[in-house]
């Protein structure tokens, strides 16, 4: 018996998210996507495959080209190959609430490639303040432009923001001073006590903080002016803030995860290889396998964060604001949750 889904897709399997710009009848799709944890993870080892950033404008292009064609029509292709590799560059390339191509550096396949040298620089002991908080700095920028351009972008603010660039730069300021003071603390307080807990035990709990906090920085306009909410035949209901405060506390769970079992597994094999002959007979090889260690980690964890909750959420109609729950009678309604 085929699985139940909660992504757009087109009838009988042939899965396909995208909609905005990828023009299709809203009868001919439905909600849907893999509902159980494991179907979409292995959905997203499919999406994030590093290939995909190679694929030229065209490529892309053609691919959603060729999923608009097929609409609802052909119900036998749910198998094809070239199909399935067109829905997998579209949703490794186009961004689902507007159907534009996203910068190539900030698609989900790239976050593998450009965070991991951020994570291993990020977590990894400095000895100096400056270049800790450079490090600090380059991860939450990086993590900042993924987040904004990964968010949901039905969000129509009240306000004008102008100057939006220089507040994601700030935001990244910001979150780099407090990722870096372990390190001044640690250079200015040289104790064992002070090496053990800025060293060891507070990095953790930051890093995991701080990557949530990041997401909601980015996105705190979602939770004050809401975004679209769709019935189950993709019609939207309206604007709800509760459903943006419900995208934006996902997202930011799932980022904490990833970063807080990422920044947990250097700190955890530190004791355990230190004591290791191999390591007593050469200390050196310590900071390597250390950086091994959070760059498997950071990699495999990044599927796990992303599908940790489905990226078509969904929000019960008792959820939201009173003068949205007369505009439907279904009780379940749907957004997009973002990464």
């Amino acid at each position: 018996m085929r699985e139940s889904f909660t992504l757009l897709a087109l009838p009988e399997g042939v899965r396909v998210s995208l909609c905005g710009q990828i023009r299709m009848s809203v009868a001919s799709l439905q909600i849907t996507e893999p509902q159980s944890f494991f179907s979409r993870y292995l959905r997203w080892l499919d999406v994030l495959d590093p290939t995909a950033l190679l694929s030229s404008e065209a490529e892309v292009e053609n691919s959603r080209a060729l999923l608009e064609k097929l609409g609802s029509a052909n119900k036998y292709l749910t198998q094809d190959k070239k199909v399935n590799d067109a829905q997998k560059l579209c949703e490794a390339s186009l961004h689902p609430d507007t159907g534009n191509a996203i910068t190539t550096l900030f698609r989900p396949p790239a976050f593998m490639l450009c965070g991991t040298p951020l994570a291993i620089a990020a977590l990894l002991p400095h000895t100096r303040t400056i270049p800790a908080f450079l490090s600090q700095f380059l991860f939450h920028t990086y993590n900042a432009g993924f987040t904004f351009y990964n968010r949901n972008v039905t969000c129509k603010p009240n306000k004008i923001q102008p100057f939006q660039p220089m507040l994601l730069f700030g935001y990244a300021t910001y979150f780099s001073v407090l990722g870096a003071l372990p390190q001044y603390l640690m250079n200015k307080f040289p104790s064992a006590a002070m090496q053990t807990f800025m060293g060891r035990i507070l990095p953790v709990p930051l890093v995991t903080i701080l990557s949530a906090m990041n997401v909601v920085a980015v996105r705190l306009q979602e939770t004050e002016d809401g975004i679209e909410i769709k019935d189950k035949s993709g019609h939207v209901i309206g604007v709800s803030s509760q459903a943006g405060s419900k995208a934006v506390k996902e997202t930011a769970l799932s980022r904490a995860m990833l970063m807080g079992i990422t920044a947990m597994i250097p700190v955890a094999l530190h004791p355990l290889l230190s004591r290791s002959r191999f390591i007593l007979r050469n200390s050196k090889a310590l900071g390597p396998i250390k950086c091994v260690a959070t760059a498997l980690t950071f990699g495999a964890m990044i599927p796990v964060s992303f599908s940790l909750f489905p990226r078509q959420g969904t929000i019960l109609r008792s959820e939201l604001e009173v003068e949205l729950q007369g505009n439907t009678t279904e009780s379940v309604l749907f957004y997009h949750r973002g990464l």
